[in-house]
């Protein structure tokens, strides 16, 4: 503990939001970011600001295995800072190196919820390029499901909850811990 009570962080400590796509990752960093103080970014957005493109452009035009290494690259930028909420793209799970860095720099967090409703939240699925049809999205889902198992640190069902319930859940395990 540090002065005052305050608990005081040595090193990397960011917290990673891992889950299939409409998961809720982003919300969920930026909520908690805002109620507990701290800064809160998407790995997505990151990798767009890397590459000056957007992430169907580098799909588009360099393909997946491109955005791949952007999220790499974005993930190595995160290690000088300090106590990040980080909501990551859907499949960055793909790549061992990126969960190798992860945890290396802090915690994971698995938002576990079924395809069903996933599909349901996206709101925007042009803006998924890696979503495909029903049944691409069906198999992709199959496949990262052990990936997000196998690099999780915690994992929190989703399932049958409010994104209210979620965010609480949420909250009260990773400050527990002393993530938060």
């Amino acid at each position: 503990m540090g002065e005052r009570g305050y608990v005081v962080h040595e090193g990397c400590d960011h917290v990673f939001f891992v889950g299939f796509l409409g998961a809720g990752k982003s919300t969920l960093a930026r909520n908690l970011g805002r109620m507990f103080h701290r800064a809160y970014l998407d790995t997505d957005r990151l990798v767009e600001r890397l590459e000056c493109k957007s992430v169907n452009d580098i799909f588009a035009q360099d393909g997946e295995q491109a955005f791949r290494l952007g999220e790499e690259r974005a993930l190595r930028h995160l290690a000088a800072r300090k106590s990040l909420l980080v909501s990551c793209g859907g499949g960055i799970v793909e790549r061992q190196e990126c969960c190798q860095l992860m945890h290396e720099m802090g915690t994971i967090v698995w938002l576990d919820g079924s395809l069903d409703d996933s599909l349901r939240q996206i709101q925007h699925p042009e803006r998924r390029p890696d979503l495909g049809t029903l049944e691409h999205a069906k198999a992709l889902y199959e496949h990262r499901r052990p990936l997000y198992e196998r690099e999780a640190d915690i994992t929190i069902d989703i399932r049958d909850k409010t994104f209210e319930q979620v965010a609480t859940e949420a909250g009260g395990l990773l400050w527990e811990r002393g993530l938060l």
